[in-house]
């Protein structure tokens, strides 16, 4: 069997976020925060960089940490001791610059500092911190937020995104100076005084974009908005911009991938132009599959959180690089892909979350799998949006870790597990699931969500200690999915599962 490649691509011990997928050369490079096992808050590891052989995306390296955060003269182990979203940009002098923000713990002080700079000789190398975005003046760039960075080097111009929006202005119009004084200036780091200056010319937050000169950190441009931040007869509807940032070019089209206000979904929009124009496209994906077939917020097949990523090509095949929560947690996010197609008239269509992303097609029907690669994880019921309360935490399902084992704990009655897709080459199959827990009931093994389509059922007896649970399946030839629905009692935790032919067995 061919080696395969699944979602998380990475490690299961390794939490890239944010992720900027950018091909040079014969690599593919994956920029992005880091997030740390079981985390605390955002982004608490330094930089690293994966990459893969842009003919073989199964096999992914690095070369370990490329920059610390302590590189960085805000760094303050106490205030500011984190580095959030990055991207990176091959100069026109030919070496790699890395832009990102610095921050504190659950992002406080993260809209309140400029853009900080690092370069490198190559893409995956040691970078070393160059200054701040600055105006010609020599002052920190601060129009506007600085948050999540993007830049592209187009055509020899290097442009920088950035920014964040909240809806404060609405909440403005029925809290009135409450919002203003204590929330919108404690969390953007600014002044009242300046917000209201700002306000008349559309305010500081928004959507991006400024040219940079040949230092790559002088804005040779004056900084201004691409998208309108009125949500009032606005064309993207209920996708607003938050944040996120991303820009890519093609053909002589610019796409703007962002996270929207909803938080679950990437989104794009398009124009002709690199600063005005930009029309709403779509959602590209939701690690909640909102969305896609008309799923919504009450059926969505995982816990919801920040997404964050964008698209890139290659060897011709496109594809957008987003990332899925685990642990219940906003703080321990794992990077994901799917291919996508771009239409002929420039559109994206929403595409599903699955278990074999990169591998260029289905899964084998012939091997042994982690179960934390399953695409859809859901309680039956309503699966929450970012970190739950403490208190609430054992009534959701979700990929969790502890003594290097990496596992869906938290299976309880109607837990229902989806992995899409395998190819199914023969009718009948011997499988096993490696569980444990104080449980007595059966798996519903199904090849569609709502278990119509019956394969088997896997009868559970269990106490404490992991026990292989073996059950024959028989199935119809072909690409389908697979979905285990718990019914019975107590809880149990599910590490991997064997899948092969019956005739091998």
């Amino acid at each position: 069997m061919k080696k395969q490649v699944y979602n998380p691509f990475l490690p299961l011990n390794e939490y890239i976020a944010d992720g900027e997928p950018h091909v040079f050369g014969d690599r593919l490079y994956l920029f992005g925060s880091h997030d740390k096992e079981n985390g605390e808050t955002f982004c608490m590891l330094d930089y690293v960089v994966w990459s893969a052989p842009i003919d073989d995306l199964t096999c992914w390296t690095n070369s370990g940490v490329v920059y610390q955060a302590m590189q960085d003269p805000l760094y303050d182990s106490q205030k500011m001791p984190y580095m959030f979203a990055p991207d990176v940009v091959q100069g026109n002098d030919g070496r790699f610059y890395l832009y990102y923000c610095m921050a504190g713990s659950n992002g406080k002080g993260g809209y309140s500092n400029p853009i900080s700079v690092a370069v490198c000789s190559t893409p995956d190398g040691k970078y070393k911190y160059l200054g701040n975005v600055h105006s010609k003046d020599g002052q920190p760039l601060m129009k506007y937020i600085c948050f999540d960075p993007a830049v592209i080097n187009d055509d020899g111009t290097i442009r920088l995104y950035y920014g964040a929006s909240f809806a404060f202005d609405e909440y403005r119009t029925r809290f009135n100076n409450w919002i203003l004084n204590i929330v919108e200036a404690k969390m953007l780091g600014r002044s009242v005084g300046e917000i209201k200056k700002a306000a008349k010319n559309g305010g500081i937050m928004g959507a991006i974009s400024v040219v940079l000169d040949d230092d790559m950190i002088t804005a040779k441009t004056e900084p201004k908005r691409i998208i309108s931040n009125s949500t009032k007869d606005s064309s993207f509807a209920d996708h607003y911009f938050f944040e996120g940032s991303s820009i890519r070019k093609i053909n002589d089209t610019y796409y703007f991938i962002y996270s929207s206000r909803k938080n679950h979904e990437l989104c794009y929009a398009t124009s002709k132009y690199p600063d005005r124009e930009f029309i709403y496209g779509g959602t590209i994906v939701s690690n909640g599959d909102i969305g896609y077939k008309g799923r919504t917020d009450e059926n969505k097949t995982n816990t919801t959180g920040t997404n964050h990523g964008s698209i890139t090509c290659v060897n011709g095949q496109w594809y957008v690089f987003y990332h899925r929560l685990t642990h219940l947690s906003d703080f321990s996010r794992q990077a994901c892909a799917e291919p996508i197609t771009i239409l002929k008239d420039g559109t994206i269509p929403q595409v599903e979350i699955t278990s074999c992303g990169l591998n260029k097609g289905p899964l084998s029907d012939n091997g042994k799998y982690p179960a934390a690669i399953a695409c859809m994880i859901t309680n039956g019921q309503q699966m929450p949006h970012g970190t739950p309360k403490e208190a609430e935490k054992e009534n959701y399902p979700c990929v969790y870790s502890q003594e290097n084992e990496h596992y869906i704990k938290n299976i309880s009655n109607n837990t229902k597990i989806g992995y899409k897709y395998f190819e199914f080459q023969v009718n009948d199959y011997q499988l096993t699931l490696n569980l444990r827990g104080a449980a007595q009931g059966y798996f519903i093994i199904s090849t569609d969500e709502l278990a119509t389509k019956k394969i088997g059922k896997l009868n559970v007896s269990l106490e404490s200690n992991w026990k292989e649970v073996t059950a024959d399946i028989k199935t119809e030839t072909g690409i389908n999915a697979l979905f285990f629905t718990y019914i019975g009692t107590g809880k149990l935790d599910f590490l991997n599962m064997t899948l092969k032919p019956k005739s091998q067995s």
